[in-house]
């Protein structure tokens, strides 16, 4: 199985500022990069920053860009991560693209807080869910993978 995560910005990619005397939150690199180091999943994934901005920022011209990296992708299992305020609205656009399974999380505070809830969020949208009689452990790396 391989995963395609899409960077659009939003909470769970905010940053403290990097400039001295920075108030507003910045967004930098991809949570997911950082969760996934972490876990050592079992399943190859890449990971596409399309955008880099507060959902409450997101345009049209913006979803229809999202649209066309879901729709471009020779990958049909996409992770999108995404500010909660518009999600919907990019839900909507992307409900027209068949034949992929979309996913778009989201967290209500930033992956770089220790309380937040961006890795339960990105676990969760990943869903990787076996059958007993479909599995076996790998006993190199310690991870489920399908027989």
């Amino acid at each position: 199985m391989k995963v395609l995560f899409v960077q659009t910005g939003g909470t769970i990619d905010k940053d403290y500022p990097k400039t001295t005397k920075g108030y507003a939150f910045e967004i930098s690199e991809s949570a997911v990069k950082r969760i996934l180091e972490k876990v050592n999943p079992s399943f190859e994934y890449d990971i596409l920053s399309a955008l880099k901005k507060d959902s409450l920022d997101i345009t049209d011209s913006d979803r229809n860009k999202i649209f066309d990296v879901c729709k471009n992708s020779k990958i049909d299992k996409i992770i999108i991560t995404h500010g909660t305020d518009t999600m919907i609205e990019t839900a909507k656009i992307l409900s027209l693209l068949k034949g992929k399974t979309i996913v778009i999380t989201g967290a209500m505070r930033p992956e770089r807080f220790s309380n937040s809830d961006a890795s339960f969020n990105i676990g969760l949208a990943i869903g990787k869910v076996y059958s007993w009689d479909k599995v076996k452990r790998d006993m190199k790396t310690g991870q489920f993978v399908e027989k």
